[in-house]
């Protein structure tokens, strides 16, 4: 049997006697050991701006908030499908099934539950009525409103309507 090696690069001597188990305890001490000093420290203030801080992700975007850019893109994609549908068919989408493959509109998205927000739908053939409710209002979280003219208005006090501001 071959004589066993000293290991030099560690404080102590690990030998072809040990066993698994001892090595394992051991490898968890020296890790365990390691990390003492990242316990009971205070974490260290970041240098960076809130994370709840709203980066916007475009230039212009009148969002306040990531809910609200998810909420106004929604808006966006509705209000071009029924512009597509309209050009398509010559009236507009009744119901938001309807507008499935119109422009980049999926199945997916007739679900009115978008987030933090929930949309309304209310279509006639001449016409149509969009609306995104927050599930909560604070100042990230302003309700929309949109009808076939395509402009989108934005209400932070109370539910949007065709008299609320026009979102820039």
């Amino acid at each position: 049997m071959k004589k066993a090696e000293k290991c030099t690069a560690l404080p102590f001597n690990i030998t072809n006697s040990m066993t698994p188990m001892k090595i394992s305890a051991l490898i968890f001490a020296v890790v365990l050991a390691s990390a003492m000093p990242l316990f009971g420290q205070e974490p260290q203030a970041s240098p960076q701006a809130p994370s709840s801080a709203y980066t916007p992700k475009f230039k212009g975007d009148p969002a306040r908030s990531d809910s609200e850019a998810a909420a106004l893109a929604y808006m966006r994609v509705v209000i071009r499908a029924q512009h597509q549908f309209n050009k398509q068919y010559g009236h507009y989408a009744t119901t938001l099934a309807e507008l499935v493959h119109s422009g980049s509109f999926t199945k997916r998205m007739v679900n009115p539950v978008r987030g933090d927000y929930t949309a309304s739908f209310q279509g006639k053939k001449d016409s149509y009525v969009l609306t995104m409710t927050p599930s909560h209002m604070d100042a990230d979280h302003r309700s929309f409103y949109a009808e076939d003219d395509g402009k989108i208005h934005a209400d932070d006090a109370k539910p949007a309507d065709g008299d609320s501001p026009v979102v820039k």
